[in-house]
């Protein structure tokens, strides 16, 4: 069995009256990208400190690439690449400067250097730029120069802390389909914190569900989906009565109703395979149905269950 690239025990960190991470245990194979989930103030960069060895935990351990963060972090901090807040960019400097510095402070020979960092500007489609100062650059491209940075001396294992936060949609888009492609060919384990929900369903291979320090679920993108329940179909129509709808909610198939305007959404157990008798109730019940898709919860809905699920169990 493959040792995981990073393993916490109990993780947990205190400031003052705040317990930020609580009682975290995580085991990240390598060679994935996994999403660390949750909201504003949930404990994720806290927990990229921690794994760091920026911040010593209160309680527990944790182990990245087989050091210990506690006595080793200066051994994890060589080894790996992190992007947190700050790009770590010199605006007045080039592209290829600014890449240049970095690579010597990792101590790459000047061969080496200048290799790299034309792979990698040009996989990222930035080579043709390489001279221009970073401080006329749009903030997509500088964070793609960051990405770059963080990969120079080709670590087993990044952190993206929110890389995309702060971008235009199309600018996430292309820095997260970079990422995809560059974590592929690299062959490097990212470890990416998020809150954007669509961003770690097209990047990630393993997600974990972070709320107030807590971890509250962890697996694949189809795991956590299914913890909502089944699948679901979605209708567009007319004619979606109160009173149609109570009698649909009697039916041994359908969990859940919701319905927006001519648009409803129908929540289904896992062993409702025909949605056919469903939609025949629609139409004996007076409803004109125009449009019908079956389908799997998104992450982003079952993340946003699993948050309202504790909301509840907290305030039980």
């Amino acid at each position: 069995m493959t040792a995981s690239i990073i393993h916490t025990e109990q993780l947990t960190r205190d400031f003052e009256t705040v317990r930020a991470v609580n009682n975290v245990s995580l085991d990240i194979p390598p060679g994935s990208v996994f999403g660390f989930l949750g909201p504003n103030g949930s404990g994720k960069t806290t927990t990229i400190r921690l794994l760091l060895g920026l911040l010593e935990p209160t309680q527990g351990r944790a182990e990245v690439l087989g050091f210990d963060t506690r006595t080793q972090g200066g051994s994890i901090r060589e080894r790996t690449g992190a992007l947190l807040e700050h790009d770590g960019l010199y605006e007045r400097f080039s592209a290829v400067d600014n890449l240049d510095y970095f690579g010597r402070i990792y101590r790459l020979s000047k061969a080496d250097r200048q290799a790299r960092i034309h792979e990698l500007l040009t996989n990222l489609e930035l080579w043709d730029r390489r001279n221009e100062a970073l401080r006329d650059w749009s903030r997509g491209m500088k964070q793609k120069v960051a990405v770059a940075r963080v990969l120079l001396h080709r670590p087993p294992l990044i952190f993206l802390d929110e890389p995309t936060s702060g971008l235009d949609p199309i600018a996430a888009a292309a820095l997260r389909d970079d990422l995809a492609a560059l974590a592929a060919r690299e062959g490097v384990t990212v470890f990416l914190t998020t809150h954007n929900l669509p961003e770690a369903e097209k990047l990630c291979s393993q997600v974990g569900v972070i709320r107030q320090g807590q971890l509250l679920a962890v697996g694949t993108p189809d795991e956590l989906r299914a913890r909502t329940g089944g699948p679901q179909a979605e209708i567009v129509g007319r004619g979606f009565t109160e009173e149609l709808l109570a009698q649909l909610r009697q039916r041994p198939e359908v969990t859940t109703i919701a319905r927006h305007n001519n648009h409803l959404t129908i929540g289904l157990r896992p062993s409702a395979t025909d949605i056919a008798p469903v939609i025949s109730a629609l139409v004996s019940g007076g409803a004109q149905i125009e449009e019908v898709r079956k389908g799997s919860a998104s992450l982003e809905e079952a993340f946003l269950a699993m948050m309202n699920e504790d909301k509840v169990q907290h305030a039980g």
